[in-house]
C-alpha cells in the first residue's frame, strides 16, 4: 500500500491550522505545562540538523502532555539580534532587519513542514522593540538595585543611599566591586560624580574595565567559545585580549544562592555537579607579598589597581586554598595582563616582557587553560618578599594565570601543584616538599594529606590542621584575610555592534549615567549610514551623531545627553520572557523604518 506522505501531511497540517489545534487558551480546569525550546538564530542557511533534533524531542513531550490532559504552552521564537546578521548586512548593504525577516520566513516554512505543535500566535523575536522593551526594563531594575548580603537579596539602591547618608559605609555588607570606607559627613561632602562612582561599585548593572576577547576585524567582543587558536570562529580573524569598558551584570552576587538552589533541583547529579564546578566555590585566604625595593622595575604609583602598603612599598595579593603550603613558595606568577606588570618589569627585561604580553593577548582564555602541557613564561626582573621567611622570590608572568580569576596572581608551590611543578621544572626554579616522606622531584604531590615539615610553626601538623593554623597566623599578622572565591564571573553585557538592543542609559554633562524613564521605553535603534566601526574604532552606533532620545533627554536642564552609544547589549536576559508577549513584528503594516520614526 502506497502512503503519500506529502499529500497527507499537507492535508493534516491545514486541518491543524484551520481548527487552531495548538492554540493555548487560559483554562483553569487543566493543569498547566510549559515547554520552551532554545530559540534559533535565523541564519540565511535555514535550519540545520541540530534544530529538529531538539525540537522533535520537545514536541513529543508537548503532545504527550496534551493527551494526558495538560494545558500545554509550547511557543517558538527567534534569537534575531546578533553578529551574523550584521556581518551579512555589511557585505550586502541591506539593513539587518530586512535580512532577518527574510530568514525568519524560511525558518517558519521549514518548521511548518516538519509539523511541530507550536502556538505561533505567541511567536517571539528578540529584535522586536515590543520585546526588547522588557529586556531594557530588566536592565533598569538591575541598575537601580544592589545585593544585600545580610538579607540575601537585591534591594533598591535608594536604601543604600539612605544608609550612606545616615551612617556612611559602616555596617554595609554588600556584594561590590570595590569597598571604600567613609562617614555620613564624607558622603554628604562628596561631589555628585563621586557619589555616582561609589554607587557603581554596588549596582547590579555597572560599568567596569574588563578583559575581553577583542576582534578588530569584526569590531566586536567575542565569547570564549567564539575563539579558537587565537582567531575568531567566524571568519578566522585575529583576536586579542583587551581591557575595555563594559556594562556588566553582577551575577556573582548570587553565587551562593545558585549553589544552594542546586540541592533541591530535580536534575541528575552529574549535571548538578557540572553546575557546581562552573560556579566553582573555593575557601581560602588572600596573602600579601610585598615587592622588594631592590631591582624593582618601573616607579610605583598610586593609580587604580596598584596596591600600596605605604608611600614607598606595594604588594602583590594572591588567593590560595592551600595556605598550608606557604613555606613551599619559590616564585610568584602574574597573569600577563596584570596591572602591576609594567611597574614590576626592569629595564633589562622590558623588551622580553612586552613581547610575551603581546603573545598572551593573542590567546583566548580557553586556549590558555586547555593547552596545559605547553609551558611558557617570562621573568620580570623583580622579586617579592616571602611574608614569613623574608627571603626574596622571583616574580614571573605566565599565560596559565588568568587576570579574570582570583587576583590574577598565584604563589608558585612546585612541590604541591602540578602546574607550578611543570613551570618550575621548565625554567629550573627551586622547589621542595613540605610534607614528610614525600618526594616531589619527578611529580608534585597535590593531595591534602600528610604531615608538614620544613614549615616553621606548621611543622608536625596534619594538612587540615595546618590550613586552619596558617590562616589564623596570616590574619593575626595582618598579611592577609580569609576569603571565599568563585570561578563564576560577572556577565559582560556590552557588545560593540549595531544589531542589538540599545542600553537605556544617558549621561549628563558630568558623565554620570542615568536610566531612561520607563514610560519612554523602548529605546530603539537609530539609522546609521554603515554598520562598520568608525575610523577611530568606535562602534557603529557612534555614527548616529544626532541620536538624542526625545527632547526630554536633550534639554537645557540636563545638557545634551545622548543614549549610551559605545555599549549595547545582547539579548541573553530575554530568554526567560519567551512566551509572555505575543510578537507580531512587521506583520501589522509597520516596517522597521516606520517603527523608528514613530519613536
Amino acid at each position: 500500500m502506497d502512503f503519500n506522505f506529502k499529500d497527507i501531511e499537507t492535508e493534516v497540517q491545514a486541518y491543524w491550522r484551520r481548527e487552531k489545534v495548538f492554540h493555548t487558551e487560559i483554562d483553569d480546569a487543566k493543569p498547566k505545562y510549559y515547554v520552551l525550546d532554545m530559540f534559533p538564530y535565523p541564519s540565511g542557511a535555514g535550519l540545520h540538523v541540530g534544530h529538529p533534533l531538539g525540537y522533535i524531542a520537545s514536541d513529543i513531550i508537548s503532545r504527550f502532555k496534551r493527551i494526558k490532559g495538560f494545558n500545554v504552552l509550547h511557543p517558538m521564537g527567534y534569537d534575531s539580534f546578533g553578529l551574523p546578521a550584521e556581518q551579512y548586512a555589511i557585505q550586502t548593504g541591506q539593513h539587518p532587519a530586512i535580512t532577518t525577516e527574510e530568514n525568519i520566513k524560511t525558518f517558519r516554512s521549514q518548521m511548518d513542514k516538519l509539523g511541530f505543535s507550536f502556538d505561533w500566535r505567541r511567536e517571539v523575536r528578540t529584535s522586536d522593540p515590543k520585546f526588547y522593551k522588557w529586556t531594557q526594563w530588566i536592565f533598569i531594575q538591575l541598575f537601580h538595585s544592589w545585593y544585600n548580603n545580610k538579607t540575601g537579596k537585591a534591594e533598591s539602591i535608594d536604601l543604600l543611599v539612605s544608609q550612606f547618608e545616615n551612617d556612611g559605609s559602616a555596617g554595609i555588607d554588600a556584594n561590590c566591586s570595590e569597598t571604600k570606607n567613609f562617614t555620613a559627613d564624607d558622603w554628604i561632602n562628596f561631589s555628585t560624580k563621586e557619589q555616582s562612582d561609589i554607587l557603581l561599585n554596588y549596582r547590579l548593572a555597572y560599568i567596569a574595565d574588563s578583559w575581553v576577547n577583542w576582534c578588530p576585524a569584526l569590531g566586536t567582543v567575542l565569547a570564549n567559545d567564539e575563539v579558537k587558536d587565537g582567531v575568531s570562529e567566524r571568519g578566522g580573524y585575529p583576536v586579542e585580549r583587551k581591557l575595555m569598558k563594559q556594562w556588566s551584570l553582577r551575577i556573582t552576587a548570587y553565587a551562593e544562592r545558585l549553589l544552594k538552589g542546586l540541592d533541591d533541583l530535580q536534575w541528575s547529579e552529574s549535571i548538578k555537579e557540572t553546575q557546581r564546578n562552573w560556579i566553582g566555590k573555593s575557601e581560602g585566604c588572600l596573602i600579601k607579598f610585598e615587592v622588594a625595593s631592590e631591582g624593582r622595575g618601573g616607579p610605583s604609583s598610586k593609580e587604580k589597581g596598584t596596591e600600596m602598603l605605604n608611600d614607598n612599598n606595594f604588594y602583590i595579593e594572591v588567593f590560595t586554598t592551600r595556605p598550608d603550603t606557604i613555606f613551599g613558595v619559590s616564585f610568584i606568577t602574574l597573569a600577563p595582563e596584570h596591572q602591576l606588570v609594567p611597574q614590576l618589569t626592569t629595564s633589562e627585561y622590558k623588551n622580553d616582557v612586552e613581547e610575551y604580553v603581546t603573545y598572551a593577548k593573542n590567546r583566548s582564555e580557553r586556549d590558555r587553560m586547555t593547552d596545559i602541557k605547553k609551558v611558557t613564561g617570562q621573568f620580570t626582573g623583580s622579586y617579592a618578599v616571602h611574608p614569613f621567611t623574608k627571603q626574596q622570590i622571583p616574580i614571573w608572568i605566565s599565560e596559565y594565570v588568568l587576570a579574570t580569576y582570583g587576583t590574577g596572581a598565584v604563589m608558585g608551590v612546585p612541590g604541591h601543584d602540578e602546574r607550578d611543578h611543570r613551570f618550575a621544572t621548565h625554567f629550573d626554579l627551586p622547589f621542595t616538599s613540605i610534607l614528610k616522606g614525600v618526594d616531589v622531584k619527578e611529580n608534585s604531590f597535590d593531595e591534602k594529606t600528610g604531615i608538614l615539615c620544613n614549615s616553621d610553626f606548621l611543622d608536625d601538623l596534619p594538612v587540615q590542621e595546618a590550613i586552619t593554623k596558617a590562616i589564623e597566623e596570616i590574619v593575626n599578622q595582618g598579611i592577609g584575610t580569609r576569603k571565599i572565591n568563585y570561578k563564576l564571573r560577572d556577565a559582560i553585557f556590552g557588545r560593540q555592534r549595531y544589531w542589538g538592543e540599545p542600553i537605556p542609559i544617558y549621561y549628563d554633562e558630568e558623565g554620570i549615567p542615568h536610566t531612561v524613564d520607563e514610560n519612554d521605553l523602548p529605546v530603539v535603534l537609530p539609522e546609521v549610514d554603515k554598520y562598520l566601526p568608525t575610523e577611530n574604532g568606535e562602534p557603529p552606533l557612534a555614527r548616529a551623531q544626532d541620536w538624542f532620545y526625545k527632547p526630554l533627554y536633550n534639554s537645557p536642564e540636563v545638557g545634551e545627553n545622548p543614549i549610551d552609544q559605545s555599549l549595547q547589549g545582547p539579548t541573553n536576559l530575554s530568554k526567560g520572557e519567551a512566551a509572555l508577549t505575543p510578537i507580531q513584528q512587521l506583520k501589522e503594516g509597520q516596517g522597521y523604518e516606520t517603527a523608528n520614526r514613530s519613536n
